[in-house]
């Protein structure tokens, strides 16, 4: 297992924003994933994602890494930030883009403004 949580480690590590998802960001494989990788691409936010179904040990070791039961789960700079509900309540509340803004993130700020205008 360490070698699982090594590898999980390091991808947190090398890249700015990271989803572990059901999937991928061009054809996710739930209705939690899609959502999540729906908001940062129409955000424009530049992030890796990671396919959990292509690794039952990534699968497994991503629940254990962060103590978070489900995916999908994303991580900011190496911070967990949550899962789908949290991701989705942080996005309409407008603290997704706080935490971008504090973690020098790049997004497009309009596309955030439409999907809360779009959920008023």
């Amino acid at each position: 297992m360490s070698d699982v949580k090594t590898q999980i480690q390091e991808t947190i590590d090398t890249n700015e924003v990271v989803l572990f998802m059901k999937g991928t960001k061009e054809m996710p494989q739930c209705g939690f994933s899609s959502r999540i990788a729906g908001v940062l691409n129409y955000m424009g936010v530049s992030y890796r994602d990671v396919n959990v179904l292509a690794d039952d040990g990534i699968r497994q070791g991503i629940k254990e890494f962060s103590d978070w039961p489900t995916i999908p789960q994303l991580y900011v700079k190496g911070e967990f930030v949550g899962g789908c509900d949290i991701v989705t309540e942080m996005t309409l509340s407008g603290e997704l883009d706080q935490l971008f803004d504090q973690k020098n993130v790049g997004y497009d700020k309009e596309a955030a403004d439409k999907i809360r205008e779009a959920n008023a």
